[in-house]
């Protein structure tokens, strides 16, 4: 019988960002708008979807071999697992996101001991109770079932809710006075599972090549001819990650080079190589990039 790798893949905001992962990594992850099951085209990768608020315990407790949350989840839940890889990645930008404490623009509140006595609502409450006892302050700290941006300030003084870029606090006049804790995906697997020697195996492959997803994203390939007496110029030019790779044509006054760049340069940077001598280039797109 084939052995199988339990994974817990997040359900909600992350994913369609997850799917586009595992896809550049080379998996294709497939779903109905109500399954709770994906499909992938690996027999050996059996998924399902969780919050990722319950992944880190579920891949604690054993159900699953392992999953994707965040590493705040994974703090708040006390989970004990193994990290095998960060994964930073979000539902809208490649960086950690952040748990604030916001209060409203016009509150007078502006650091934590401001918050000595006050009322809080949060997902994240256990964390916020060891913020709030490293700063030396007591408050009460209530647990949100949903919408805590709304809640300020009919309902609680203060709110800590995770954010990428703050527009949506904004949106609903609440400014930001501290951070909590940044956080970002983790790739976590349980004890046994790790310990496995065929399931640890195939967890690495997964962490490496969606950690070469991840770095692939926001560069781009060149290759491209160069007369051989115009190479100094152009390899100037080039930002390589280690260096442009060399070779030489059939024409040996000729050598082919390629490299490895961002994405938000090319623009910038063809015209230059065009203009040093360059010739024949090409632009083409990443999916892994893998060191």
């Amino acid at each position: 019988m084939s052995q199988t790798l339990k994974i817990a893949l997040p359900k909600g905001s992350l994913q369609e960002s997850t799917y586009r992962l595992f896809e550049r990594a080379g998996w294709k992850i497939s779903a109905s708008s109500r399954s709770y099951f994906p499909r992938t085209d690996d027999p050996e990768l059996e998924a399902i979807l969780i919050r990722a608020q319950e992944i880190a315990q579920y891949v604690q407790d054993g159900v699953m071999d392992c999953g994707l949350t965040g590493r705040d989840w994974v703090a708040e839940n006390d989970a004990d697992v193994i990290e095998v890889a960060p994964l930073v990645y979000a539902k809208q930008e490649a960086r950690p996101v952040r748990w604030v404490v916001a209060v409203p623009n016009d509150s007078p509140m502006n650091s934590a001991q401001d918050l000595q006595g006050k009322r809080i609502a949060t997902e994240l409450v256990k964390t916020t109770q060891k913020y709030l006892a490293r700063n030396g302050v007591t408050a009460h700290v209530e647990f949100s079932w949903g919408a805590t941006e709304a809640k300020v300030p009919t309902l609680v003084d203060a709110i800590v809710d995770v954010t990428e870029t703050g527009s949506s606090l904004r949106a609903n006049n609440l400014r930001i006075i501290d951070t909590v804790i940044e956080s970002v995906t983790v790739l976590v697997a349980n004890k046994t599972a790790w310990n496995d020697p065929w399931k640890r195996r195939k967890l690495e492959q997964l962490a490496m090549l969606l950690q070469g997803a991840l770095r692939a994203e926001g560069k781009v390939g060149l290759k491209m001819n160069v007369p051989e007496d115009h190479l100094g110029r152009v390899t100037s030019l080039l930002p390589a990650m280690k260096g442009p790779t060399v070779s030489k044509l059939s024409d040996s006054t000729w050598v082919a080079v390629e490299t490895v760049i961002d994405e938000k340069i090319v623009r910038e940077i063809i015209p230059q190589l065009k203009a040093a001598g360059a010739q024949d280039i090409i632009e083409y797109p990443l999916n892994k990039v893998i060191p």
